[in-house]
């Protein structure tokens, strides 16, 4: 299932939307935390005006902006509803508020900026990524065996194995990861973009900490809409681990070498093996 028709939601006309979580998005028993996102995002931007779910708008029509999001409990494969509530509706950007409920309890609640994004770049520091994966890259999918990364094989996600120091046994960091994402059969938009903030390898298995690490708060900035064509660059970065804390900071550019997402996310880590 592609990735616009696997995160569609489906407005019921009174501020609410439901959606189905499919189990190709998925990383071990749950639903990949960027996916949430955009499923959040989508019906958020319904919600401030945006074109019907499930369809991409083009530049400059309404888009997340920004989406904060408190991981409160694992979300399920199947259906959900979404409540949203239109906080703010400016001319610049209206704020939404979100919650997706499951079985009568919320798993996720976030908090969406909605707006036009912008189309020029006056200043970007960006990290300097290879346009395209090198021809040693790992395919996640054949590590999906050993961490349930469904969502590997749902989209296209490559590893730079100088960076992955954990596929030789390397326990001691660095904590840097580098990696390439393009969805399957169609062109990257802003939703999408908003599932490369949420890496399905977590940064800390350069520690040896493997297994599952939940996020537990989101931050993604969505900063332009992805060029078509080529692959999503990516640069996965940690400042810290404090015991079972990590932060992850992701930034993302596009095939041009535009910056479309920065992300910052609190999670969980395993501890080391």
């Amino acid at each position: 299932m592609q990735f616009s028709q696997a995160s569609a939601v489906r407005p019921l006309g009174d501020g609410t939307y439901t959606a189905a979580l499919p189990a190709e998005w998925t990383t071990g028993q749950s639903p990949h935390g960027g996916f949430l996102l955009a499923v959040l995002a989508r019906a958020a931007a319904h919600a401030a005006g945006a074109p019907a779910p499930g369809t991409q708008p083009p530049p400059p029509g309404p888009a997340p902006l920004a989406v904060s999001a408190q991981f409160l409990r694992a979300a399920e494969v199947g259906p959900v509803l979404i409540r949203t509530s239109v906080r703010r509706a400016g001319r610049a950007a209206a704020v939404v508020t979100c919650a997706l409920e499951q079985r009568g309890q919320t798993c996720v609640e976030a908090a969406v900026t909605v707006g036009a994004l912008p189309t020029s770049v006056e200043y970007a520091d960006l990290p300097d990524l290879a346009a395209a994966p090198p021809p040693d890259a790992v395919d996640v999918s054949a590590l999906a065996a050993e961490g349930g990364l469904r969502l590997a094989s749902a989209c296209d996600l490559r590893l730079d194995p100088v960076s992955a120091g954990f596929l030789r046994g390397r326990t001691a960091g660095p904590l840097l990861l580098r990696m390439w994402a393009r969805p399957h059969g169609e062109q990257a938009d802003p939703y999408f973009t908003l599932v490369t903030a949420d890496v399905p390898v977590p940064v800390t298995v350069n520690l040896g900490r493997r297994g599952w690490s939940p996020a537990v708060q989101l931050t993604a900035l969505v900063r332009a809409t992805p060029a078509p064509g080529g692959w999503l660059r990516l640069q996965v970065t940690c400042r810290a681990v404090h015991g079972q804390w990590y932060d992850e900071d992701v930034v993302v550019v596009d095939a041009t070498g535009k910056l479309v997402l920065q992300s910052r996310k609190l999670a969980l880590t395993p501890p080391p093996a």
